[in-house]
């Protein structure tokens, strides 16, 4: 009777011990997943922040091109105010496009293409951009994993249990990236 009673009690003991591991390795990379998140929010907001010095240096040399300047400026606020992470990828695509659009635009400029204040914020959006692509590769590798993770079996009848969800991966429209972006004159 004894050696019964100490077989359950290591069984249940290991079982809890399970549960706990699976618990906190979930947590550990639902924890991962929001961290990298911070991340593209961080690059997100320096390249928010550098559009209107770059909208305000580029008016003076373009005054035919305010439709630009202006679709500039709207994709800038829709995507500061889109939610979650399927309309901010949308949003952000819209974006790049907007700026793909100036900056092919800029280059019918000579006066505007010599401007060190430009130049510089050129570079300084390109770098972020480069950032922002690196963080959404670092996120989306965070998602996969925690995804993976709940996925599988047996840990997804404890994931169920405990309600955790899949997380949703920072996507980009593949087709619109290939594109050249469409200047009019």
């Amino acid at each position: 009777m004894d050696t019964v009673f100490i077989v359950i009690l290591v069984i249940v003991a290991v079982i809890i011990l399970w549960l706990i591991g699976v618990y906190n390795g979930l947590i550990r990379l639902r924890n991962r997943v929001k961290e990298a998140w911070s991340d593209i929010d961080v690059q997100l907001k320096r390249r928010y922040d550098l559009i209107p010095n770059l909208v305000e240096t580029v008016k003076g040399y373009m005054k035919h091109e305010e439709g630009v300047l202006t679709k500039v400026t709207e994709a800038r606020s829709k995507a500061m105010n889109a939610k979650g992470a399927e309309e901010k990828g949308k949003a952000e695509n819209m974006l790049s496009d907007t700026l793909k659009s100036l900056f092919a635009v800029a280059e019918s400029y000579p006066d505007l293409k010599a401007s060190q204040n430009f130049l510089q914020l050129q570079d300084e959006i390109s770098d972020t951009e480069n950032k922002i692509q690196a963080s959404r590769r670092f996120y989306n590798g965070q998602v996969r994993d925690f995804n993976t993770k709940i996925q599988i079996f047996p840990n997804n009848v404890v994931a169920g249990m405990l309600k955790f969800t899949a997380e949703q991966f920072f996507a980009i429209d593949n087709e619109k990236e290939k594109e050249n972006p469409q200047v009019k004159f």
